[in-house]
């Protein structure tokens, strides 16, 4: 039976029908009748691949987040809806403990990708060393001030004077944004505001206990503040714009010897942002699923917020302005020289192929950023 075109089977109620149904039954349990015959060969042909007698192994893949949390829902929206199986990847995700042990990961071959504060690449290298960046998974700064002191939203940082913030260890991310923040609005770091630095993902607990007045962190331990009386009072995605918060890195040995693997993996991330915003109530019980020990109320009041401030990733390529933004905050402080040019880091030409055809096949439009 001969294919219809992928531009008229590919919609998004395709893509949604097959997430949810999973096609065990084509693959598993024989067809009787043509009706049914005709169904399993549209589907097969719509999502670009026909089963063959023998399906082919997936490759594995070792894949390093630096901490797991809401901002990576893409990633994880990929996995449920078991995209990379689709591209031909068995993709295991280990939680690093920060940007720079994932990035290390990927440096030390234990994991092929990472996602993480792309910085990280930049620093190798303008020192000689390896990476590359081939997508970014969140593309504004994913942290909100959260508190339980400041009695009301700061809308000038120069009121942070005499306040104690609580962040991820220099140089993770969180950090870098509040340190900049505090500078930028002539407040002098240990004299008129400071940082203390905890274990990624502890920085709401330090604020509770009353270590510091505003927490720095992100999905879903904002929510979960919030739930315990704390509030929002500063969100810095809307403050910073457009800026590549989290890149996915690799090797360029490894993607010059596998690009199809890297092909693979991008395209499947392509598909699960476009689902994340298409399809927001999967998005919510996916992260109910990874964060089964937070209310699901909370969870959901998360997804809420990460997609309202436009925080995961709506397409996967690196823009400029995202980069722009987080050169020149990370130059500010002194981590890079910046000394390269865009291109001599990020290499598009991977997630530029999945948008396009992502865009093309499943005719899910890229909201406005």
């Amino acid at each position: 039976m001969p294919c219809i075109s992928r531009s008229h089977a590919l919609s998004m109620n395709a893509t949604w029908s097959f997430i949810e149904m999973n096609s065990p039954t084509l693959s598993t349990f024989p067809l009787r009748g043509l009706a049914r015959a005709v169904a399993a060969t549209l589907a097969a042909c719509a999502f670009g691949f026909v089963q063959p007698a023998t399906a082919a192994p997936l490759q594995p893949v070792e894949f390093s987040e630096a901490v797991h949390n809401l901002g990576y829902i893409d990633l994880y929206v990929a996995q449920h809806a078991k995209l990379f199986e689709k591209h031909g990847l068995s993709v295991h995700v280990t939680a690093a403990g920060g940007d720079t042990q994932a990035f290390a990961a990927v440096l030390g071959k234990t994991a092929q990708f990472a996602v993480g504060d792309p910085t990280m690449v930049e620093m190798s290298r303008e020192r000689g060393g390896p990476g590359m960046v081939v997508g970014t998974l969140v593309q504004r700064a994913h942290y909100f001030g959260v508190s339980k002191t400041v009695a009301a939203p700061v809308t000038d940082p120069s009121q942070f004077k005499g306040l104690t913030f609580v962040t991820s260890p220099d140089p993770n991310t969180n950090y870098s944004v509040t340190k900049k923040l505090l500078q930028d609005h002539g407040l002098k770091l240990g004299t008129d505001a400071k940082i203390i630095e905890v274990n990624p993902g502890t920085e709401i607990g330090a604020m509770l206990a009353g270590r510091a007045d505003i927490a720095v962190a992100y999905q879903p331990n904002v929510a979960a503040a919030v739930a315990q009386g704390a509030k929002v009072v500063f969100d810095f995605s809307s403050y910073i714009g457009p800026f590549c918060n989290t890149g996915i890195m690799v090797l360029p040995d490894y993607a010059k010897a596998h690009p199809d693997v890297v092909q693979a993996l991008v395209s499947a991330l392509e598909e699960a942002a476009r689902l994340t915003y298409a399809k927001p109530d999967y998005a919510k019980q996916v992260a109910r699923a990874e964060f089964p020990d937070v209310p699901a109320d909370v969870v959901d009041r998360a997804i809420d917020m990460e997609l309202q401030y436009k925080i995961p990733a709506q397409t996967i390529p690196v823009e400029a302005k995202q980069w722009d933004n987080l050169m020149a905050m990370q130059k500010y402080l002194g981590n890079i020289k910046g000394s390269l040019t865009f291109n001599d880091v990020i290499d598009n030409s991977f997630s530029s192929k999945a948008a396009k055809t992502a865009a093309a096949g499943a005719g899910v439009a890229v909201a406005a950023k």
